[in-house]
């Protein structure tokens, strides 16, 4: 029997690049966060994680901003350090082209509040069902 290797998913294997290239540029960001930026909007923000596309071209980074802070500020102000970011990423990393960059808010933290709030109330109504029995 005979492998047609034409079909999708088995070609060839998904390269481990552009993981490697994204730690990269996180680890970069997050440096360059802690000692370089001034914008008091990027004051506390942390680099969650980086999506590299396949070819290297466009870069997708996440950030977190500390709770009880409002997201909008850091976009805008991620937003405005693009190029600062951009520049400071090909003079340091040795790459063909240096990526685009999206910014994103994570939003998981959020996520994850909302979910243990809503698992503490349910944990509070059992014990005033258990006690008013």
């Amino acid at each position: 029997m005979d492998f047609d290797f034409t079909l999708p998913g088995l070609g060839r294997p998904r390269s481990s690049r552009p993981d490697r290239v994204a730690e990269a540029i996180k680890n970069e960001l997050s440096v360059l966060l802690l000692r370089e930026v001034r914008d008091p909007r990027l004051a506390r923000v942390s680099i969650s994680r980086v999506v590299m596309s396949p070819d290297l071209k466009l870069a997708k980074i996440f950030f977190l901003v500390p709770a009880g802070t409002g997201h909008k500020a850091a976009v805008k102000g991620m937003e405005r350090a693009r190029g600062f970011f951009r520049t400071h990423l090909a003079r340091t990393l040795n790459l063909r082209y240096t990526p685009s960059l999206s910014f994103f808010y994570d939003s998981s933290n959020d996520e994850i509040e909302r979910i243990e709030g809503l698992l503490h109330r349910l944990e509070q109504e059992r014990e005033d069902d258990v006690s008013g029995s």
